[in-house]
């Protein structure tokens, strides 16, 4: 059975093409026959899939953002038969009124964010769309966050996960700032196809979030937020009274703070202020979602 994950968030540089490369070529090296789907002008995954050599595991590229006149738009975004794993990298800048279209039949949409003032206002609109324009119903489950290039431990990081515990949208990884994503790219490989001992904390990082998807729910049914110890909410990993392991499970908050996180002492107004600010842009309208 064929199962469609889309990556999108329309902020620029969000680490949306990392997300949708490694995924592909995880899949690929345990056999699942992925398909990537660029959409993105930019063409970041097809040149990527030009890299890899013959000998490594196949993934399927469909080049979505080319423009051919001499065949359908159906003819060319076709999956091949035999395909398990279809992911889609979507571009920047992806306007409210054309996400329903993106995410049509995806079983897992995954939204990337940096830990930054500017990607938490661009992550809080673009979750506000795909529940509001895209119509995704919140307890199909199948949005989630990808907390991208964080380094643990800082104000910044705090700051952004006591942003999306106010969300109700689980957080399911954290993927840190490391030179591994940069040198596997480059070579045209995925992080799991790296030396396992030179990116083991790297692919730690990446099983709650296969895990996650490899659950999802048929694209309809209703899912069930994954719950800490006797019934509370999972803490957000690396947050101050959470588990500092960097596999952690999903997070799926349903308070508006994440349990044992607290201002760091180098805390400003204007950092903990684009928490308030950018949760209250979604507050309203995600309640009645």
């Amino acid at each position: 059975m064929t199962r469609k994950i889309v990556v999108l968030n329309p902020k620029g540089g969000s680490g949306k093409t990392t997300v949708a490369i490694n995924l592909a070529a995880y899949y690929a090296s345990v056999g699942q026959s992925p398909t990537l789907m660029d959409f993105d002008p930019q063409g970041s995954s097809t040149r990527w899939l030009k890299k890899r050599l013959q000998d490594q595991p196949p993934i399927h590229g469909i080049p979505a953002f080319e423009k051919n006149a001499r065949v359908t738009r159906t003819f060319l975004l076709r999956v091949p038969a035999g395909t398990q794993r279809t992911i889609v990298d979507t571009p920047a800048a992806v306007p409210p009124h054309d996400m329903p279209e993106l995410v049509k039949g995806a079983d897992a949409i995954l939204v990337p964010v940096l830990p930054s003032d500017i990607d938490i206002h661009a992550c809080s609109k673009c979750i506000s769309d795909l529940l509001l324009v895209a119509k995704v119903r919140r307890n199909e489950g199948r949005i989630g966050v990808v907390a991208n290039r964080v380094r643990r431990n800082t104000v910044v990081f705090n700051t952004l996960m006591r942003f999306l515990a106010t969300l109700q949208i689980p957080v399911i990884t954290t993927l840190r700032d490391s030179q591994n994503y940069v040198r596997a790219a480059e070579l045209g490989y995925g992080i799991h196809e790296m030396k396992p001992y030179l990116v083991r904390e790297d692919t730690d990082s990446w099983q709650p979030l296969i895990e996650w998807l490899e659950t999802r729910p048929p694209v309809g049914a209703v899912a069930t937020p994954p719950m800490g110890v006797g019934g509370s909410v999972a803490p957000a990993p690396g947050v101050a009274g959470s588990s500092p392991s960097p596999a952690v499970a999903a997070v799926s908050p349903l308070s508006s703070s994440v349990p044992g996180a607290a201002p760091g002492p180098n805390a400003t107004s204007s950092s903990l202020g684009a928490t308030a600010g950018a949760a209250a842009l979604v507050a309203a309208p995600l309640a009645a979602v």
